[in-house]
């Protein structure tokens, strides 16, 4: 069975890109665009694996990822995001994601992290 992963950007193009990597090996169960969407679907879907965009509108995703921890500790969610800084991947880490993929990232990049918290 599938491994079901939950796509979290404010960005379409990148939401696709991610689909269009993960979508042979993976179940996409669902896409948000921001944070605030992320909580409310990980709450319905209960994806395996989320890949999460940190700067985005209504909640980004740090605040994101800390809601989601405090509904399911164990939640497994990799960061995609520009925001490549050493402070914004400590942030991302100590907040419970698993990984941090920096963009623009390439796509054995994605599958590595991916299979990794498998």
């Amino acid at each position: 069975m599938k491994k079901r992963v939950m796509i979290v950007d404010d960005a379409a193009f990148m939401r696709l890109n991610l689909k269009n990597i993960l979508k042979d090996d993976y179940e996409i169960v669902g896409e948000a665009q921001n944070g605030k969407e992320a909580v409310e679907m990980y709450q319905e879907l209960k994806p395996d694996i989320v890949t999460m965009d940190i700067t985005m509108p209504v909640m980004d995703g740090l605040e994101a990822i800390r809601a989601i921890k405090d509904i399911d500790v164990n939640a497994q969610i990799i960061v995609c995001s520009a925001m490549g800084q050493q402070k914004m991947i400590i942030e991302a880490i100590e907040a419970g994601a698993r990984d941090f993929i920096v963009k623009p990232f390439k796509e054995e990049r994605v599958i590595e992290a991916v299979k990794k918290i498998t």
